[in-house]
């Protein structure tokens, strides 16, 4: 017989099961808790595989919460305390990387003066005009780097002036009349040559008094022209009054600006130890607005160890740091091209029997003429005991095939190379390309190079050689990492750009900035803009240790954002250079919105 339940029993069972359901559906309904950030009404290019696209970011505390295709689903996540920012359609990244920064110098060609362009009175006392007021009376004014592009202009493609072309030489007269208060001494490109100001002789007693390469005019007064060896020189180097820390912290904060309004949320700093002290002080008072992975010099390493410190720590606590620690150490094997310093297997075409220079790490010889890589072992010995990694210097084709040497006995030996990079790999022989891949090494690379050193690039090594200079394309067909970086902001000889738009245009067209040569420089070379965006992103994460945590727009990654005013995956290339950016994110906060 079947058996019957009282209706009792029947009623208070479904009465249960009813009310378990619409506890259920209430908490599946439930409104999320609110967001600490929520950009809304993006165009969002993630470089996750998983989600490439999307439409809105949610973002708790540092890190990303919920990546979304609905605008609808996003505002579920926001409260009354929640920062809400309507991207209007604009080109959401992950935060762009800088791979290879000089932070130390930066903030002086904005603060102090940047002479790179001048070669002629009115640029001087146009440029002399605009620092005076940032400095202060008694300051000095220095550096400067006078007529680096006398011989190329900015964006000239190779053509240049005649080679007989007297160099510019200042005189003082330029200047006095706008530096009654401040000493200005002020270098060439090649140092060779520098200007002192009336104000500057007077510090040093040379007014009246008369040293042995100092420059002297027709009427037999010195014109302010030092030459460089002299003891006039030395003279007027130790009257020079350095920096007050306050005015090196200007400097610095004018650094900062410049890099979140150009979208960089994190820059691997070629670290000195008093920058990093800047350092220290800047996070303290909250003015640090972007992440920063210090590479000290390699020469260092048995310091470093001696204190303590390895890659991820803080220089300050000595504790795990996502936001300022030390990363690799940095070496050098050669010099660069602007000077013929870069090192290669046969000479230089426009200086026969000149094959370049070794750097101080790798050779003993004072006159840097004898090949020495066991002082360079030594240091990255050192520096991986203390756990560093070494990223290398090597711009020339013999430079970059002596460091894959190194790292292949290294290999050898057992090490794994992740993380290790030859720095610029400028140019590089065909045999050497699938090599990176073999390794496992990095290829860390300065586009901008390209737009900027075409001027005198096939003057130096001739056009053949030129074949593998800033290479990317076969790098990254031959299965290496490519990873990018601005060096900003540029050496004696080149004014780079740190500001993204430069360095991914020059690497997708291969073109100075005003469009030069038509088609592109070596075409063949040229990467595509996604690949260029995984370069500034993921794959710099990568070459830092941090792509589990950072590079990509994921859920539990952290918040680090760049948003651009159009998307550069679908304009002209020519267009890139009018892009800017609107909105910088870093860790969780917004630092620039323009």
């Amino acid at each position: 017989m079947k058996k019957r339940y009282p209706v009792r029993t029947i009623s208070a069972a479904v009465l249960t099961v009813l009310f378990v359901v619409f506890v259920l559906v209430r908490v599946f309904q439930k409104k999320p808790s609110a967001a600490d950030l929520v950009l809304l009404n993006g165009d969002v290019f993630t470089m996750d595989e998983a989600r490439p696209r999307a439409r809105a970011l949610v973002i708790r505390g540092n890190v990303i919460e919920a990546v979304m295709t609905s605008d609808a689903d996003a505002m579920a996540f926001v409260g009354r305390k929640t920062e809400v920012v309507n991207l209007g359609g604009a080109f959401a990244v992950p935060g762009i990387i800088d791979g290879h920064v000089h932070f130390n110098n930066a903030g002086a060609l904005i603060n102090d003066a940047n002479l790179m362009t001048v070669a002629d009175e009115d640029g001087l006392r146009r440029e002399i005009q605009r620092v005076v007021p940032l400095v202060g009376p008694g300051e000095w004014i220095t550096e400067g780097l006078w007529g680096a592009y006398e011989k190329w202009a900015l964006g000239d493609a190779g053509a240049g002036q005649a080679a007989s072309a007297v160099p510019w030489r200042p005189h003082r007269r330029m200047i006095d009349g706008l530096t009654p208060d401040n000493p200005c001494f002020l270098c060439r490109y090649d140092y060779a040559e520098w200007l002192a100001n009336t104000a500057a002789l007077s510090a040093a007693g040379l007014e009246k008094e008369f040293l042995e390469g100092m420059e002297t005019g027709a009427d037999g007064k010195p014109t302010g022209i030092i030459f460089r060896p002299s003891p006039a020189f030395e003279r007027l180097s130790a009257a020079r009054r350095p920096k007050s820390r306050e005015r090196l912290l200007e400097e610095n904060r004018a650094a900062l600006k410049a890099l979140r309004e150009a979208g960089i949320v994190e820059i691997h700093d070629i670290a000195v130890p008093d920058q990093t002290e800047r350092f220290l002080e800047l996070e303290r008072n909250g003015e640090l607005t972007c992440r920063v992975w210090l590479r000290p010099d390699l020469s260092r390493a048995a310091e470093l160890k001696e204190a303590g410190f390895r890659m991820g720590l803080h220089p300050g606590t000595k504790k795990e740091s996502r936001r300022l620690r030390y990363g690799a150490l940095k070496g050098y094997i050669d010099g660069i091209m602007g000077t013929h310093g870069a090192l290669f297997f046969e000479p230089y075409a426009d200086r026969p029997g000149h094959y370049g220079h070794w750097r101080r790490h790798t050779s003993d010889d004072p006159e840097m003429k004898v090949r020495n890589m066991e002082k360079m072992y030594g240091f990255i010995k050192t520096g991986l005991e203390a756990g560093f990694v070494p990223n290398v210097h090597a711009i020339g084709d013999r430079g970059v095939a002596e460091m894959l040497d190194l790292y292949e006995r290294l290999k050898n030996e057992g090490h794994d190379l992740k993380g290790f990079r030859v720095i610029h790999a400028q140019v590089v022989r065909p045999r050497d390309f699938p090599r990176f891949r073999a390794l496992g090494v990095v290829a860390e690379v300065n586009p901008y190079h390209l737009s900027d050193d075409m001027r005198w690039m096939e003057e130096r090594i001739g056009r053949e050689r030129c074949r593998g200079a800033y290479a990317f394309r076969s790098l990254l067909e031959n299965g290496a990492t490519l990873c990018f970086g601005s060096d900003w902001p540029g050496t004696s000889a080149a004014l780079y750009h740190m500001h993204p738009k430069y360095l991914i245009y020059a690497a997708v067209t291969r073109q100075t900035l005003t469009g030069a040569p038509e088609g592109g420089w070596f075409p063949e070379q040229r990467i595509s803009v996604e690949e260029a965006l995984r370069a500034y992103t993921v794959n710099n994460a990568l070459a830092a240790f941090e792509d589990n945590i950072r590079g990509s727009l994921a859920p539990g990654k952290l918040a680090d954002i760049t948003v651009f005013d159009r998307n550069l995956l679908e304009i002209d290339p020519r267009e890139i250079l009018e892009a800017e950016v609107l909105t910088t994110v870093v860790d969780g906060r917004v630092v620039f919105r323009k």
